[in-house]
């Protein structure tokens, strides 16, 4: 395949891909007409066919997107922060914020579960933090546990908690209440006595 038509096929997926998110982000997923988001993309139905498959292999592209995103604002809180050990704290307190985020909330907190299931949408953020907690055992702020696994549990906790929050008609007051037990589950994780 030449290099020009490579980047055209990228370019047309990126662009229903762009349009998708637009719609499903203000619509819903099951609100939104394939004919509506393909023409405001400039696209037809059979394009949307060729490249994702259907409709829902489009939402699962937009949700890995998304979960790309998350992860990278994740990963840089990890990174920025003073110590490892605070930024595995802020990055936790940082994903239950993201279900403050319309996007997040109507695409990977509610239209991905209920229209893909649990094909794992997650899988950026739950290595990235596998990776984060793999390094907290190393340098000793955590106990010693199987990685993987506590990285599902954790992830697993945070995202039904996001859920929790971008349900309810008050989600400000929820993500406090939420921020509150996190507290307390981040000092029952650390090994350091003031944490």
């Amino acid at each position: 395949m030449s290099r020009a038509r490579a980047e055209m096929i990228e370019a047309t997926r990126a662009r229903l891909i762009a349009s998708a998110r637009r719609a499903f982000a203000t619509q819903g997923y099951a609100n939104t007409s394939m004919d509506g988001f393909t023409a405001q993309a400039g696209l037809t139905r059979g394009a949307l066919y060729h490249h994702f498959g259907d409709k829902k292999g489009l939402l699962a592209a937009v949700v890995a997107q998304l979960d790309s995103e998350m992860d990278e604002r994740l990963q840089r809180i990890s990174e920025q922060a003073a110590e490892p050990w605070s930024g595995f704290c802020e990055r936790c307190r940082a994903y239950l914020r993201m279900a403050q985020d319309p996007e997040i909330q109507r695409i990977v907190l509610q239209d991905a579960p209920a229209v893909l299931g649990n094909t794992g949408p997650q899988q950026h953020c739950v290595e990235s933090l596998r990776q984060l907690l793999e390094a907290l055992m190393q340098a000793g702020l955590i106990p010693k546990a199987p990685s993987q696994a506590l990285a599902q549990m954790i992830n697993g906790s945070l995202v039904n908690t996001a859920l929790w929050i971008a349900r309810d008609d008050h989600p400000g007051m929820r993500l406090e209440e939420a921020l509150q037990s996190l507290e307390l589950l981040l000092r029952g994780l650390s090994l350091k006595p003031s944490a």
